[in-house]
């Protein structure tokens, strides 16, 4: 079977994770990713574990790309991204608006070169407005969308106190940005099948955080005092479990199905009685039931999701993970392999998936030159100055 996006072109000049995590997944569906990064390298060549050179962060999101390096700070730089964006089907950036137009690489300018290209610029407050020169990386979008507050006030909703605000334990803003753009770009490459136009798509990190927000309803409407609690971790004698629904509904499963009696005297108040009934249900959890057969079989008599909490080393051992090969083993460029997470998408007519290692700092230069543009060696060799190479190394570091 062929890839969904064998022989589209996609130029990626993103760093970090909005735009990256997008040019992975076209990478994962057959698209030709092609990142250009700086000669100093993306910052997050630095993150984690090294193998043969290459950091855990930058091989998840950068899998299956190649890569060449050039120097956008000169002029020769800035010419060979614009003779690659001339045979590009789409570009991926996410610098802060503003410098693609003073590098001379906005929309406008590769457009009259490439009329068909779609360029995705991805940023923190979009293209124009009153913020939209404010650096911005997901734990800022965290905060300024409100989910860091929520995250810390929704012990409060259990009878508990807040907690201090913290940052939320994944990059949410980047990797929502990053989904919908991808959606936004494919959908402008079936507009392009009609018009041969391509177009320009303005995707701001405040707007897919908010759009992916399923309860910002509450706060717009104005009724967050009756946001629902509807998953909790109980401590049980089965362990610590998530069960996925609103205690109210908990409790009268537990009345109905397991014939638990109310030990609320009439005429309670509501706050007194909810933390009767949850001490309750906590010594059924733990008492009544006195290991994890019971508390399981319990859980499913009542028809309440549930799931262990896991740490996410042992998330890899997850049965469902293991059966579909949801982490991959992938060529470590050492000899050996590297766990990374598979593509989620898994077509019956296509193939998808991880297509390699992410690659070292200027590893394709001559090849995607030769490929992408037609050059022989003299013609790579005009770029020398301005395009760098790594040499790879072997073997394991922090």
């Amino acid at each position: 079977m062929s890839t969904p996006l064998h022989g589209l072109k996609v130029l990626d000049l993103s760093r970090v994770l909005a735009g990256p995590f997008a040019g992975r997944m076209l990478s994962d569906l057959g698209a030709d990713v092609v990142k250009l990064e700086p000669p100093d390298g993306d910052l997050t060549r630095l993150w984690g574990l090294k193998v043969a050179g290459i950091a855990g962060y930058y091989f998840q999101h950068n899998a299956g790309k190649r890569n060449i390096s050039g120097d956008l700070k000169v002029p020769a730089g800035v010419t060979l991204a614009r003779q690659l964006a001339a045979r590009a089907d789409i570009l991926i950036e996410n610098f802060r608006p503003g410098v693609m137009d003073r590098l001379g690489l906005d929309y406008r300018t590769l457009a009259a070169d490439n009329p068909g290209l779609i360029m995705l610029s991805i940023s923190g407050f979009g293209a124009d407005g009153p913020e939209s020169g404010r650096a911005a990386y997901a734990p800022i979008i965290h905060a300024e969308t409100g989910l860091v507050d929520g995250q810390a006030r929704r012990t409060a909703l259990g009878g508990g106190e807040p907690t201090a605000p913290v940052e939320l334990v994944t990059s949410m803003a980047d990797t929502n940005a990053g989904l919908h753009g991808l959606v936004a770009v494919l959908a402008a490459l079936h507009q392009r099948h009609g018009t041969g136009l391509g177009q320009h798509i303005d995707l701001a990190m405040v707007d897919a955080t908010l759009v992916t927000d399923d309860r910002i309803h509450y706060f717009l409407d104005d009724v967050a005092d009756e946001l629902p609690l509807n998953a909790e971790v109980w401590e049980t004698a089965a362990g610590a479990l998530m069960i996925s629904a609103d205690f109210r509904h908990v409790w009268k499963q537990l009345v109905r199905i397991c014939g638990l009696e109310d030990p609320t005297p009439p005429g309670t108040e509501l706050a007194e009685k909810i933390r009767i009934r949850r001490r309750a249900a906590w010594q059924f959890f733990n008492g009544t039931l006195t290991n994890r057969a019971d508390v399981i079989a319990a859980l499913e008599r009542m028809n309440l999701a549930w799931g262990d909490v896991r740490t996410r080393q042992e998330a890899r051992s997850l049965p469902t993970v293991v059966h579909r090969g949801s982490i991959a083993e992938v060529d470590d460029r050492a000899g050996g392999t590297r766990p990374v997470p598979q593509t989620p998408y898994r077509m019956s007519g296509a193939e998808t998936g991880i297509r390699g290692g992410a690659p070292h700092l200027g590893e394709h230069n001559r090849a995607v030159l030769r490929d992408w543009l037609g050059l022989d060696d003299s013609g790579i060799d005009a770029f020398a100055e301005v395009m760098h190479a790594e040499e790879p190394s072997t073997g394991a570091s922090s």
